[in-house]
């Protein structure tokens, strides 16, 4: 997911972007939407099946 998406999602939530990493806007979108701002912490297992950026986290985790 790009940086313009994240910003994009956390405009519609009233989440505001200036000075903040992608990381960072995520788990604010996490918490917004009730979930837990655990993005990026996977160790390759998830069950957080409903998230927005499951895919997208444990993709980060593998490429760091």
């Amino acid at each position: 997911m790009k940086m313009n998406e994240v910003r994009a999602m956390a405009k519609k939530l009233e989440i505001k972007t200036f000075g903040k990493s992608k990381a960072a806007l995520i788990k604010e979108i996490q918490r917004k939407e009730g979930n837990f701002d655990c993005f990026g912490s996977a160790e390759g297992y998830c069950d957080q099946l409903d998230c927005l950026f499951r895919s997208a986290c444990l993709q980060e985790k593998i490429t760091r």
